[in-house]
């Protein structure tokens, strides 16, 4: 397949859908995960539960690094940026999540000076043009955009650029997933792994998933057929009583993943010994810090950061969606007191939240299209 319209064939779309209703085993029930948020979009965006049999469910996990991003963290970037002569610089999707004293939009409004980009290297290019100012970039992501991160500092460091630092929160997925298959809360018979994380990572950091917890994994790209092919493949590992890594998405993803990427990581940055996730709580050595070698760049070195605890808004019930528990219209605010424009929970304001995805594309839908399956 050359095209995205090959990925998005009906026919096929249907083929695959007969396949899987007749791989389920009669009276038995199906609960997979998909970990990545832009595979949630697609599921909803694209109706691909209409063309599953109501044996097989999907429900979302903790892969947005915004929707897990907790609200003390923040509160403690928005402290950072109120600081004088401070430039603080984000991803876009980060600027309307809230924290306890507001989002970034809030405290832009009240006066900081906080910044939208596109990379960080937009960051280190506000920093070499305001060399009388402190540039900080708000590092947010799983191990997809901590690569751009590290080189940028390492960048930085080369050129002797020493107004520019990192707000580091990047995040790892695999102590997430060992966190939800650990939790009483949720009982699942496999994974759609995450395409993005992977293209990193690889596959094969997911083996401990089926070796010691016998749960099958299957790294899927981000087409309608794509997801439709993985839960075929994640069946027929049931139905032949296999529990196995396998890569659905060989066309982007190297098995042992990017060399170079995980090394500017490796080199510039080491894990934290725990990390508060919103709705999972405190997992250890699930987020990345700036090594010794580079305190100069680390902002939670250079700047006295309260380093606070904010609990959630009692009605938002995201990190209930972020673990699966609960699909986003479930939630009690869903649609009504909380939507895209004005956000309560952090799943409501990502391009890759749940609640975001439900709520744009699957609100008034919450049975079903059985034609799809026939």
């Amino acid at each position: 397949m050359r095209f995205v319209d090959e990925y998005r064939d009906a026919e096929k779309a249907h083929h695959l859908a007969a396949s899987i209703a007749a791989l389920c085993e009669p009276g038995r029930q199906y609960k997979f995960m998909e970990v990545c948020g832009g595979h949630t979009h697609t599921i909803y965006k694209h109706g691909i539960e209409d063309y599953l049999p109501e044996a097989v469910s999907l429900v979302h996990g903790p892969g947005c690094p915004v929707c897990v991003m907790p609200m003390g963290r923040v509160d403690d970037a928005i402290h950072i940026a109120s600081q004088p002569n401070v430039i603080m610089t984000s991803f876009g999707d980060m600027m309307r999540v809230p924290g306890g004293n507001g989002s970034f939009f809030d405290a832009k409004a009240a006066g900081a000076d906080i910044r939208m980009v596109y990379s960080p290297l937009d960051a280190l290019k506000i920093a070499e043009r305001n060399p009388e100012r402190r540039v900080v970039f708000m590092g947010i992501g799983f191990e997809t955009t901590a690569p751009s991160t590290a080189m940028t500092v390492l960048r930085a460091k080369a050129a002797g650029i020493t107004n520019f630092s990192v707000f580091c929160n990047h995040v790892t997925i695999l102590p997430a997933i060992k966190a939800i298959l650990d939790s009483p809360d949720l009982r699942l018979d496999g994974f759609l792994g995450p395409g993005h994380v992977s293209t990193v990572i690889g596959c094969r950091p997911y083996e401990f998933i089926t070796r010691d917890y016998r749960k099958p994994l299957v790294v899927a790209g981000f087409e309608p057929l794509d997801i439709l092919q993985s839960v075929h493949m994640l069946l027929a590992q049931l139905a032949e009583g296999r529990s196995e890594v396998e890569n659905q998405y060989g066309r982007v993803v190297p098995w042992d993943g990017n060399t170079r990427a995980l090394q500017v990581i490796n080199e510039t940055m080491e894990p934290r010994p725990y990390f508060e996730w919103r709705g999972l709580g405190f997992i250890s050595h699930s987020a990345l810090r700036m090594k010794d070698a580079y305190a100069d760049f680390d902002a939670e070195r250079i700047f006295d950061i309260p380093g606070g605890r904010v609990a959630d808004p009692k009605a938002c019930q995201c990190g209930e969606v972020l673990k699966g528990v609960l699909k986003p219209w479930e939630c009690k605010v869903f649609g009504t007191a909380c939507t895209p424009e004005t956000p309560i929970g952090t799943c409501m304001v990502s391009s890759e939240g749940a609640c975001a995805a439900y709520y744009n594309f699957g609100r008034f839908t919450r049975e079903r299209v059985k034609e799809a399956t026939r």
